[in-house]
């Protein structure tokens, strides 16, 4: 409660117009605010993140394989980055409003007039010197391990000249994989978010990859390369 009461607003007036661009050392505020919140929601969700390797500096397409919606806070808490996200999420409490104010685009699933508006705005904040993240999965689906990586949002990096900077994610407690960290079979999103409220403390692997070049590349040809890279790592974070 008292980061919602304290935390939120705060985060909110640093996004805001008066103070948006302005710099503490080398990052302006609000995004070391964005940044802060998120790391924050993590911690209260008993989430503790153990990081390796390294994001680009400047524009890339960071593509994660995609396990529960605390991705978001994960990724976002390591380094500011705008996100495509479901339509439904600007509807949420809360993550709704940070959602709009962290530069998310929503995606209206289905809609070929979305998905057009969706590319052009991904590469849009790419050419800006942005960092867009994208789950290719296509949405939390059931079952353990990575799932195929669409292709059509990765001609966004193509567009742009951006490159691809695969993300591997992987959620365990006590060394042992910890799958109820993701939606159960008929669990909404409130009965998930309080669940996950409750539970004891658990660790997010993240491993940061080395970037893949988009020159010159067809996006599925991209995609592969994507889901080979966070593929690998996630098998040997099992295996370790």
């Amino acid at each position: 409660m008292a980061h919602l009461v304290i935390g939120l607003p705060l985060t909110l007036l640093s996004l805001s117009a008066p103070l948006r661009k302005l710099q503490r050392g080398r990052r302006p505020i609000g995004e070391q605010m964005q940044c802060w919140w998120q790391r924050t929601v993590c911690r209260i969700f008993g989430v503790r993140c153990e990081v390796s390797g390294r994001f680009v500096e400047g524009p890339a397409l960071v593509a994660a394989n995609h396990i529960a919606w605390i991705d978001i806070q994960v990724l976002h808490g390591i380094s500011p980055m705008g996100f495509v996200a479901k339509a439904e999420i600007e509807s949420w409490p809360v993550a709704g409003w940070v959602a709009k104010f962290g530069d998310t685009v929503f995606h209206h699933r289905g809609s070929h007039d979305s998905a057009n508006s969706v590319m052009e705005a991904m590469a849009g904040r790419l050419r800006e010197g942005r960092k867009v993240a994208i789950f290719p999965e296509g949405g939390i689906l059931p079952g353990e391990g990575v799932k195929h990586f669409h292709a059509r949002m990765f001609a966004a990096a193509i567009d742009s000249g951006r490159p691809v900077q695969p993300v591997m994610l992987r959620y365990s407690r006590g060394g042992l994989p910890y799958p109820d960290i993701t939606f159960l079979p008929g669990e909404h999103f409130m009965a998930n978010f309080f669940r996950l409220l409750r539970q004891p403390a658990c660790i997010v692997h993240v491993a940061v990859l080395p970037p893949v070049a988009s020159s010159g590349k067809q996006r599925r040809e991209l995609a592969h390369e994507a889901q080979s890279a966070v593929e690998a790592a996630f098998e040997a974070a099992v295996r370790s």
